[in-house]
């Protein structure tokens, strides 16, 4: 068994745990240099991990009857479940430290997030419908914002056969935008926007407000959020205590309704799902279940004789800006790419409130694995392995499926250009306000829209980044037994 140190506050596990949700061609693992001299080593290491802690580990092959030679990424794929149908997610890297560093929400960007679609009946040309732009990223400091469209880069139009290698030219790039002109949309050669690329921290609160509705009773709290990370290097609570500040201002404000924007969040850490959820929950305390999780039959041994029979079941925070107490519900918008952490959130609110979501299913990724490095420096390389699956305070886990949750309220994101956050026309946030009872505006007057086909559904970052679906736990390292 793997011997983990203990963490003074928790008591629990000594490794970044987190829940992650990618699709097949997310996950293909990265190929290695290493001379094959040392693939057995590296192949040993890693039954030895998998054998130990994988949700499935008794549906392994022996590891004498494998080749301990071969490449890494071979002998790992030899190990997993059910590649295509049960563990889509597990995998194996040769640079354990860039993959750290994408997880903690660092990387080096354009700061845009887009939807890919039709400009064309031919569905030739492609538009790149910009979704959001990343706080203090390179693109905000250019100009860029939600609503713009991206028709050509470095003056080529984007299509259907060319879009790969456009978006992944350069690290300096100069996107002509494009307009809707009646159903149709074009690009002006008159706007241009170079963008380089930068290396920066993510600030996951995008956007928040409230929107006074005082005819109608309603104060209602709106935040946009795109990832679970408590904060950065220098200051590992910076956004987890942005939030904190939201919610105080919501609070302060009377705010009765919330509507939660989790269409643009993969996932992330549990420690700030858990801080978010605080913040909503009815009724809740540190006293109530939150989520509680399954490990393979070893572990759960090795949990409850360690710390007791409730060992995997993890409570909210006691939050002093929480607003459940003006709340009966929340509104959750969502898309394809809400994922992990975010579906945690929703469905740890559950048995406590009701959970209104808008938009599209979600993801489907109710599993929780954990990064994995060797602790005595010998290599780059790492895992990522599937530990077991999450339940709510009810048992309920049912969204684990290519289908995830279906929403209440389906409604599709393809009006474009996409309106600015806040706005009362905003597809999603129009949807939820009409739940409320709130009337659309009369008196605001709409610039041009058109509807678009989707050629790729989910949203990307950047040059075509599909994000990776997490849930990471902050603990300690763990080792390996000798």
């Amino acid at each position: 068994m793997l011997n983990f140190k203990k963490i003074s506050q928790i008591g629990f596990i000594a490794i970044a745990v987190f829940l992650a949700s990618c699709k097949d061609k997310d996950v293909t693992p990265t190929t290695t240099t290493t001379d094959t001299t040392s693939y057995s080593a590296v192949n040993s290491w890693v039954y030895g991990i998998m054998n130990d802690a994988y949700f499935w580990y008794k549906n392994m092959p022996a590891e004498s009857s494998l080749d301990e030679t071969i490449n890494p990424t071979d002998f790992f794929e030899k190990l997993i479940y059910n590649r295509t149908t049960v563990d889509r997610f597990s995998t194996i890297t040769d640079d354990i430290d860039a993959l750290t560093d994408e997880f903690n929400g660092v990387g080096k960007i354009f700061g845009i997030s887009y939807t890919l679609s039709y400009t064309d009946d031919t569905k030739t040309n492609l538009g790149a419908f910009l979704s959001y732009v990343v706080k203090g990223s390179p693109a905000e400091t250019a100009g860029l914002k939600r609503g713009d469209i991206i028709m050509k880069i470095n003056g080529t139009q984007l299509t259907a056969t060319n879009y790969v290698s456009l978006f992944a030219s350069s690290d300096t790039e100069i996107f002509t935008l494009g307009k809707v002109v009646g159903t149709t949309i074009i690009a002006d050669d008159t706007k241009t926007i170079s963008v380089t690329k930068a290396t920066i921290s993510e600030d996951p609160v995008l956007f928040s407000t409230v929107i006074s509705k005082p005819d109608y009773n309603k104060t209602i709290g709106y935040l946009v959020y795109t990832q679970f990370v408590p904060g950065t290097t220098a200051n590992a609570n910076i956004y987890d205590n942005e939030l904190r500040q939201v919610f105080a201002d919501f609070k302060s404000k009377g705010v009765n309704e919330l509507v939660l924007d989790l269409r643009f969040n993969p996932g992330g850490y549990i420690s700030s799902a858990e801080t978010l959820a605080s913040l909503i929950g009815k009724g809740i305390s540190s006293s109530k279940i939150f989520y509680k999780e399954q490990w393979n039959d070893k572990y759960i041994s090795y949990w409850q004789s360690k710390y007791g029979a409730n060992a995997l079941n993890y409570n909210f925070l006691n939050e002093a800006n929480n607003i459940g107490s003006n709340l009966s519900r929340v509104f959750v918008l969502t898309s394809n790419g809400t994922a992990s952490a975010s579906e945690l959130v929703i469905n740890g609110l559950k048995p406590y409130m009701s959970v209104v979501t808008i938009g599209e299913h979600t993801y489907g990724k109710n599993l929780f694995g954990s990064l994995f490095s060797d602790d005595q420096n010998r290599w780059k390389w790492g895992l990522y392995v599937m530990l077991g699956q999450t339940a709510n305070a009810n048992d309920q886990s049912d969204y684990g499926t290519v289908n995830g949750m279906t929403p209440n309220y389906l409604v599709e994101d393809t009006t474009v250009p996409y309106q600015p956050f806040g706005s009362e026309n905003e597809t999603l946030l129009r949807k939820a306000l009409d739940v409320i009872g709130i009337p659309a505006p009369t008196t605001t007057r709409m610039a041009a829209t058109t509807r678009v086909q989707s050629f790729i559904s989910e949203n990307l970052r950047d040059n075509l980044v599909v994000p990776e679906k997490r849930m990471i736990k902050n603990t300690p390292t763990l080792r390996i037994n000798k």
